[in-house]
């Protein structure tokens, strides 16, 4: 097989010969190093690559260029190579407008010139930026084909599973002809009740299919190695992830427990600035993906498609049951079940869930926005960031937020990123009292100060409360009156204690009204909101399991 490519290119050909032979010192051996001395010739030779099949594993393109800058170039150099690593060469004086473009581009990195010595500021980068693409799964997306139409809530849900959970596929329309071929080779007609039709790269077919069988299709683990853990968490947010990686680094037998897909909301944002550790920001899919990897690495057990219905004490064990009758049994539990946005009431809405009206980001439904106007309702970051990100593809983005404004609610890097793009327009006191339309949402009416006017609206995306995952808990643990989660010494404040608890022994921080099961992340109450809380609360509980079973 052909080596793979990294390309860089430069117009000043002093520095494109020495990006280059850094290039080849280092990597030579492993890839093909393509150097371009202008973007035109650049593009040039990225599609000849592409036409003759070669691999792209990195673009390196300097920001100043005067046939078009950096940016441009990787944007174009992306449509044809999507998993390839994009690295921008700038200038110090350059480096604000690069992080500005790396928060609205999809961009991976920017690199200040000069990188001397390569060996601490240049090889690293790229060591990294390697790595990851080599991580990519850059198998054919159409290895599993979904035909389905296209304002269908049910066909919506799968494509969401599907993305949310990394597997790649092929999204065919049923009035289409390709999507009509696959639906008659499968013996399927075009009515709602045999849609959506997925087929797998074996041939397997499955008409409409529940959250589970699909699971099962596409090689997600649903069933649990064994029926006693030492820790059982339940949710796979934030939280979560970050007590499964801490429980299985720590030598306990540990099993996560996930209805839908890893992240949580959390791994709905399209861009997270503000976390620990990630300078240039990190998707929420990307997020969650690597510590999803990482709790895989240390041993412990993903299951997915799992819906916890119940929670029991049955001596020392605290036994889980799910939805289809099965249950798992362990020492110690974490919930970190999370949140979800909640559910706007204007009439009409209802009707139009996944069709055209959508909770959280819906990354699958963003690249369909092109050329239309979309409405986002919130105020806090999740909103912010999800306007940032339809911005890139709709021809204006309509913020509308009930308050007077953004400052109370929304990190101030947000607002002055959201403030800086041309297209997002903010409405404060503004709220969408109606909605209609036929088979998908197409207008939105909304009330403001000078009182109500219709527009035309085919998307609305809305990020709006936290209502709590926790009503399958039922009695089991004590809860506040919006079905948080009570931990510690707000358990003390309301006279919960357990009867099974020595009357001078006080609640750990994070215990339930259950000794031996605790609560992380946003599902506790007063908790707060963020994603490094949630992973520092998965840890801490981790922390607090071993405790426990030190005295169990």
């Amino acid at each position: 097989m052909n080596k793979p490519v990294i390309v860089t290119v430069d117009d000043d050909p002093g520095v494109s010969r020495s990006v280059a032979r850094d290039l080849r010192r280092r990597y030579g051996h492993a890839y093909r190093i393509v150097r371009a001395d202008g973007a035109a010739q650049g593009i040039e030779s990225v599609r000849e690559m592409r036409l003759r099949g070669d691999d792209v594993a990195v673009v390196l393109a300097d920001y100043r260029m005067p046939e078009m800058n950096g940016v441009e170039f990787l944007e174009q150099a992306m449509d044809l190579y999507p998993h390839a690593r994009r690295v921008l060469l700038t200038a110090y004086a350059d480096t604000e407008a690069a992080i500005q473009a790396i928060n609205v581009v999809d961009l991976d990195h920017y690199l200040l010139k000069p990188w001397d010595p390569p060996e601490e500021k240049f090889y690293p980068v790229l060591d990294a930026q390697l790595d990851a693409w080599q991580r990519t799964d850059r198998r054919a997306a159409d290895e599993l084909r979904v035909v389905g139409a296209r304002w269908s809530a049910r066909s919506y849900r799968v494509r969401d599973f599907l993305a949310r959970n990394q597997v790649p596929y092929r999204w065919l329309l049923a009035d289409e002809p390709e999507g009509a071929q696959l639906l008659a080779a499968a013996g399927q007609d075009e009515s709602p009740a045999a849609l959506p039709l997925v087929v797998t790269a074996q041939g397997a077919v499955l008409a409409a299919p529940t959250t589970a069988a699909l699971a099962s299709a596409v090689g997600l683990s649903t069933a649990p190695a064994t029926d006693f853990y030492d820790l059982v968490v339940i949710g796979g947010g934030p939280g979560g992830l970050g007590a499964a990686v801490y429980g299985a680094s720590e030598g306990l037998r540990t099993v996560l427990v996930e209805k839908h897909a890893s992240g949580g909301q959390a791994g709905q944002s399209s861009r997270i600035e503000n976390y620990l550790g990630f300078p240039d920001g990190v998707s929420g899919a990307q997020l969650a993906d690597r510590a999803r990897r990482q709790a895989l690495k240390f041993g412990a057990e993903l299951l997915t498609a799992r819906t916890a219905t119940s929670l029991e004490v049955r001596g020392q064990a605290r036994v889980v049951g799910f939805a289809d009758g099965g249950s798992i049994a362990a020492h110690t539990v974490i919930l970190a079940t999370g949140v979800s946005y909640r559910r706007l009431t204007a009439p009409g809405l209802d009707d139009f869930t996944g069709a055209g009206v959508y909770y959280g980001a819906a990354v699958t439904e963003a690249p369909e926005c092109r050329g239309c106007d979309v409405y986002i309702v919130g105020a806090a970051n999740s909103a912010g960031q999800g306007a940032v990100h339809l911005s890139g593809y709709a021809d204006r983005v309509h913020l509308i937020v009930r308050g007077d404004g953004l400052e109370s609610s929304m990190s101030h890097y947000l607002i002055e990123q959201i403030a800086q793009i041309p297209n997002i327009e903010v409405h404060t006191g503004t709220e969408v009292v109606a909605a209609e339309g036929g088979e998908h949402l197409e207008r939105l009416t909304l009330k403001g100060s000078d009182g109500e006017r219709t527009v035309d609206a085919e998307w609305l995306f809305v990020f709006i409360g936290a209502a709590p995952h926790t009503d399958w808990l039922g009695d089991a643990v004590e809860r506040d009156e919006r079905g948080f989660v009570l931990t510690g010494p707000d358990l003390t404040a309301v006279g919960s204690r357990p009867r099974n608890w020595p009357l001078r022994r006080e609640p750990y921080h994070l215990e339930t009204s259950v000794p031996g099961v605790f609560a992380a992340g946003d599902v506790r109450a007063d908790s707060i909101k963020r994603v490094a809380s949630a992973v520092g609360e998965g840890a801490m509980a981790v922390a607090l399991v071993h405790r426990y079973l030190e005295k169990a």
